[in-house]
């Protein structure tokens, strides 16, 4: 198990969520993804998304506005 980070700061949608697609089909098995954004559409989509793909998700929010998204693949 590895964890890698992906830096979505002042990304708009639909880019946070492509990015995140391509990062974590990279990733094995087991793998931990941190997405950091800032924007409140990624929010809401990157964790549907990866609900719907099967793997588990948890959001926190760092500061007001800012939030890491742990993707566990």
């Amino acid at each position: 198990m590895s964890e890698y980070t992906l830096d979505c700061l002042g990304e708009i949608c639909p880019v946070p969520l492509i990015k995140t697609q391509k990062k974590l089909a990279a990733l094995n098995k087991n793998d931990i993804l941190i997405v950091s954004i800032d924007h409140s559409c990624a929010m809401k989509n990157i964790p549907e998304w990866v609900r719907k793909e099967g793997h588990n998700v948890e959001i926190e929010e760092i500061n007001d506005g800012e939030w890491e998204i742990y993707i566990e693949k």
